[in-house]
């Protein structure tokens, strides 16, 4: 650690492992949010995957090709230079950053993000003892925990603090299995408002959301009860909306089938490709801010769980003053709900919500951009993060 120094963060990310919009605003407002703070940052990221649209006829070109997109998004902020690439699915080579100035980057950080908890920590950032595991997506490691599991044991005891996204997780109407020997501290996403106001682009027509519609993989088993992670589980109990609202309703979708996206239509929601509006982070920030707000469910497991869990592209939503209607997660307990932010838990209140929205369109807007400056500022979220410290 550098005591007499400039601070310093290194924050391990996935963006070339989910080289997709969403995750590179996520990532992104990390790392210009703690620049924000005056920290010099680093952005590193270390995995065995290389994504379908990298790969070519061998690894080493899909590692030069993440690589690539890695420098390309960095270049746009000004952080070209302070990034590393660890291809540890093909020859192990350190695209960007030289090994040497890596290691010398890790000994010298104040503090070393493990954003998501989605890298593996090497016996090189265990040593640091300054490792900081930050959960975006609550329920599996808990249970994971709550089943005695070593190697989440192992993965977590790498790490010196514990942060969530589950704000209610450890509270009162949270059942999620607590373990003490760990001590998880709440935050929520942060977001660099000046890159989601006054967009070029006025609100459209469309609430929206983008996302993953069949994942059918992640199944969670506990006390008896099974829980998944696949959105489609939730937009199933909401499937006749559109007949019940007058107002159009569109899904930017992945993983959705053609017989799904017939059955959607059929119902009246429109539907299109995720890919077309998030390939590239400026066309994912222009559909978020050319719609008239966001309409999206949360995953099954943060609904029941009550686990108190938000969208990260629900916070911007806000930040773009595009009022968001959203599944209850608990979340309303933490954050403002009425006016430019609404939690539904059925079919008629859902409704309901996009009707009172358009009622006074301006002024949810306002509401909305409001909710986004008070509570999900950069300068703000970080800093109680830093804090916790």
């Amino acid at each position: 650690m550098n005591v007499h120094g400039p601070k310093s963060i290194v924050v391990l990310g996935m963006m070339a492992k989910m080289p997709v919009g969403g995750v590179v605003w996520q990532t992104l407002h990390y790392l210009l949010g703690f620049r924000r703070l005056g920290y010099h940052v680093t952005y590193v990221e270390m995995h065995g995957v290389a994504p379908s649209m990298f790969l070519g006829p061998d690894d080493v070109e899909g590692s030069i090709k993440a690589a690539a997109f890695i420098n390309r998004i960095l270049r746009r902020v000004d952080l070209d230079g302070h990034w590393a690439f660890l291809a540890m699915h093909s020859d192990g080579r350190c695209y960007g950053l030289s090994e040497q100035e890596l290691s010398r980057r890790y000994e010298t950080a104040d503090w070393i993000i493990n954003l998501h908890g989605g890298t593996i920590p090497t016996n090189e950032l265990r040593a640091t003892g300054r490792l900081v595991y930050l959960e975006t997506d609550p329920v599996a490691t808990q249970i994971e925990l709550a089943d005695g599991n070593p190697e989440t044991v192992a993965f977590l005891d790498a790490h010196c603090a514990f942060f969530t996204f589950g704000e209610d997780y450890g509270r009162p109407g949270c059942p999620l299995p607590v373990c003490d020997r760990y001590s998880f501290h709440a935050t929520r996403q942060p977001v660099v408002l000046d890159f989601w106001k006054d967009q070029d682009v006025g609100p459209g027509d469309a609430f929206t959301t983008v996302g993953n519609w069949c994942q059918p993989q992640r199944v969670f088993a506990f006390a008896g009860e099974t829980y998944t992670w696949s959105k489609h589980h939730e937009f199933m109990r909401l499937l006749d909306l559109p007949s019940r609202i007058d107002q159009r309703l569109e899904l930017a979708l992945g993983k959705c089938g053609d017989d799904d996206r017939r059955m959607l239509r059929e119902k009246g929601w429109s539907v299109r490709d995720a890919l077309d509006v998030s390939r590239d982070p400026d066309d994912y920030r222009r559909y978020v801010a050319g719609s008239r707000g966001e309409f999206t469910v949360a995953k099954d497991q943060n609904v029941r769980f009550h686990s108190g869990w938000f969208s990260d592209r629900s916070a911007t939503y806000l930040a773009a003053g595009r009022p968001v209607v959203t599944q209850e997660t608990g979340f309303s307990g933490h954050l403002p709900t009425g006016e430019g932010l609404f939690a539904f838990s059925d079919l008629e209140e859902a409704a309901a919500a996009i009707e009172t929205i358009n009622t006074d369109y301006p002024r949810h807007r306002r509401a909305a951009r409001q909710v986004a400056v008070e509570f999900f500022d950069s300068d703000r979220v970080l800093s109680q993060l830093i804090d916790a410290l």
